[in-house]
């Protein structure tokens, strides 16, 4: 019941918040307008949707016709784009209200003038098509990061405005783009005193590029061919790799089990077989106690490879953050011989004493199968990082 109320509370609130005076108070003309037009298309005849529809579309008419009014005075060129908006307002918002003309208030009729704004839109689109290309060009003129992605931005807005106006703002753009690009070489540095096979190094760095490139930060694990100038620098630091020995380990587990070994007849006194009163001979069954040991043979290994990640700006030259990285593999096998009578043993170490011994895996076999885990550290650590890399 009280989530019942508390749900009805939340409606009247948001019905409210909706309503047409509130919408009119705040000033949401197209919000108000868009809800009377629906209004009156399901009742033609709903004279308070009528009154509401008039008064916010003039108020927004006249809202928008005057900033239109102040920016042209103003006369600044980068206002161009926020006059197209408005003037689509107008031509959008009369697209609209057409929709249900005439209105009918009061015993009156009111049909608004359809005022024609395709030519100040194609205008404001063009001047401020020319806006963004002069001020895309100006920017790419300071040769930052920032400036060519904002340029980037902008020769975008020139050729959505503009089409094919500009004969080489495709170039120009993929310009911006090219040099807006923050690059980041990621590469292994092997200060451990091992020689690590080249599979290794290239395992570390094998990264999905698409899964950490970000709109303006493109990760490199292979220099490339081209001429390429990076960014920053992600160096893997391994710095130091610990292979255990071969470690083997026996423990000796006993099992024993009561079994059935037959019978024997009860004798009386004198050593005969007693009787029931059927006259059969009594006899009682006897047990014996089996035991087997099983030898448990456990072989261990254990490789950690310990280092750190360290991010490098180029300019300026400057070391961003370090992080510890590290990562190791197990390896844990478990055979079994058994000594003495197998009916002794449950069925799990029956099992057991099926499995054989195992080689050791190698110390570059141990190595390598730390890859994947160092690889997820890494990883890890690239990403939560990656905020550095601008």
């Amino acid at each position: 019941m009280k989530a019942l109320t508390t749900l009805l509370l939340a409606i009247i609130v948001l019905v409210s918040c909706s309503s047409p005076e509130k919408l009119l108070t705040k000033g949401n003309y197209d919000a108000l307008i868009e809800k009377s037009v629906k209004n009156l298309i399901k009742n033609p005849n709903s004279e308070e949707d009528a009154v509401m529809l008039d008064k916010a579309y003039n108020l927004a008419n006249d809202r928008d016709l005057e900033r239109i009014k102040y920016l042209k005075t103003e006369g600044n060129p980068d206002t161009w784009d926020e006059m197209l908006g408005l003037y689509s307002n107008l031509k959008n918002r009369q697209a609209s209200v057409r929709r249900v003309m005439p209105l009918h208030v009061d015993g009156r009729t009111i049909q608004y003038e359809m005022v024609d704004y395709d030519a100040e839109i194609v205008a404001a689109k063009r001047k401020a098509a020319e806006y963004y290309y002069n001020h895309g060009l100006q920017l790419m003129e300071s040769k930052t990061k920032e400036s060519y992605r904002q340029a980037y931005y902008e020769l975008n807005k020139a050729r959505s405005y503009s089409g094919d106006s500009y004969r080489n703002l495709d170039q120009v753009i993929g310009e911006a783009k090219y040099q807006g690009m923050s690059r980041a070489l990621i590469g292994v540095v092997n200060r451990t005193i091992i020689n690590l096979p080249p599979e290794f190094t290239d395992g570390l760095i094998a990264v999905n590029a698409n899964q950490i490139n970000s709109e303006w930060v493109e990760f490199y694990t292979r220099k490339p061919t081209s001429d390429i100038k990076f960014d920053y620098y992600i160096d893997i630091i391994l710095q130091a790799i610990n292979v255990s020995p071969d470690v083997v380990q026996d423990k000796d587990v006993i099992e024993k089990k009561t079994v059935d070994n037959g019978f024997e007849y009860v004798l009386d006194a004198k050593g005969n077989v007693m009787k029931d009163t059927a006259g059969n001979d009594i006899k009682v069954k006897k047990y014996k106690e089996i035991q087997c040991t099983v030898i448990e043979t456990h072989q261990l290994k254990d490789c950690n490879i310990t280092g750190e990640i360290e991010f490098h700006a180029v300019n300026p030259e400057s070391l961003l953050k370090k992080q510890p990285i590290a990562a190791g593999t197990h390896f844990e096998h478990v055979s079994a011989r058994a000594i003495g009578d197998l009916n002794a043993l449950s069925p799990e170490k029956k099992k057991l004493v099926e499995i054989e011994p195992m080689p050791f895996p190698d110390d570059i076999r141990m190595i390598l199968d730390c890859t994947e885990a160092l690889k997820n550290s890494i990883h890890e650590a690239i990403n939560y990082n990656r905020g550095i890399i601008k």
